[in-house]
């Protein structure tokens, strides 16, 4: 059986994840749990069902077509019971008003390469190319790989973008086949790392300095999050982390916190826990400005 991967979106005419205009799939599945995390439906590696309440009219439709009896309509809406249901779809198929949506669907290396044929005009004309993003498209490698060895041998350009945490091994193997890294550096400090992502961040640190050691490609990702990592200490073992990379990464791009990913928890059926998180000031960026500037480092907010 052909390799395959769990999919939660495919993004096209995508700007904002490498050069030109881009193709970006989103792969399901992290081994990080970021409090602050837009994609939620990007955690787990499994096919997800989202349910909107206000959507739903109550038709029932998708009650008389589950082969489980996992579903039951109630006064506070749609109920899912998860030890009967099994994900099929089927009731999201026949809903009338998407109120119900399924998040993930596997993909092979054909598929994908058929949604990047039909986008390669927009690579060619604007310098774009295929971006492998997520979740951690290097959890992926069965598929990831043969992506990336077969979007290099039309010349189409590849990028991963990366929480970093992953073994040297495998970092390796997508260095092979990647022609810019999109690397995201959230807390430099590991207690607090572990306390908003639940997991340390030793790895990913060796991982950086590995991957700037090969002279590979890369731009450093920083989520700015007041209650996270806006302090002057922050901001200062930010620098110096970077400042003594063999290979400088060619940009360092700032993305300050939003909360619009609200909603998508609710869907999920979870919640979204945002105590003590809110968006950076403009004090808070034009101090890191002034301080990466001391280790002639420059910032660029976006990107």
């Amino acid at each position: 059986m052909e390799p395959s991967s769990y999919i939660f979106d495919i993004k096209p005419y995508a700007i904002n994840d490498g050069p030109g205009i881009r193709l970006t799939i989103f792969f399901k599945g992290c081994p990080l749990s970021c409090k602050w995390c837009h994609n939620p439906e990007s955690i787990s590696p499994k096919k997800q069902k989202f349910y909107t309440e206000k959507k739903c009219i109550g038709a029932k439709k998708c009650i008389e077509i589950c082969p489980n009896d996992a579903l039951k309509l109630t006064s506070n809406g749609l109920i899912t019971d998860y030890s009967k249901c099994k994900l099929c779809g089927l009731c999201a198929d026949v809903c009338p008003t998407k109120a119900i949506e399924m998040s993930g669907n596997k993909y092979t290396l054909n598929e994908l390469m058929h949604k990047v044929e039909k986008e390669r005009m927009f690579f060619e004309s604007s310098g774009g190319g295929v971006t492998l993003s997520g979740g951690e498209p290097m959890m992926h490698p069965q598929i990831a790989i043969p992506l990336l060895e077969e979007l290099g041998k039309k010349g189409i350009h590849r990028t991963v973008d990366t929480s970093g945490y992953t073994s040297i091994t495998n970092l390796n193997k997508f260095i092979n086949h990647t022609d810019l890294f999109l690397f995201d550096l959230k807390v430099v400090d590991q207690k607090k790392h572990i306390e908003f992502t639940g997991k340390s961040n030793k790895k990913i640190i060796e991982n950086l300095n590995y991957l700037s050691d090969t002279g590979t490609d890369y731009i450093i990702r920083i989520p700015l999050i007041k209650g996270v990592n806006t302090s002057e200490k922050d901001f200062y073992q930010f620098a110096e982390l970077i400042n003594n990379l063999t290979y400088k990464p060619k940009e360092i791009n700032i993305l300050p916190y939003h909360d619009i990913a609200k909603m998508k928890y609710k869907k999920l059926g979870s919640s979204y826990d945002d105590e003590g998180l809110s968006a950076p000031t403009e004090d808070d960026i034009s101090k890191m400005e002034e301080i990466f500037s001391q280790f002639n480092l420059e910032i660029t907010v976006g990107g």
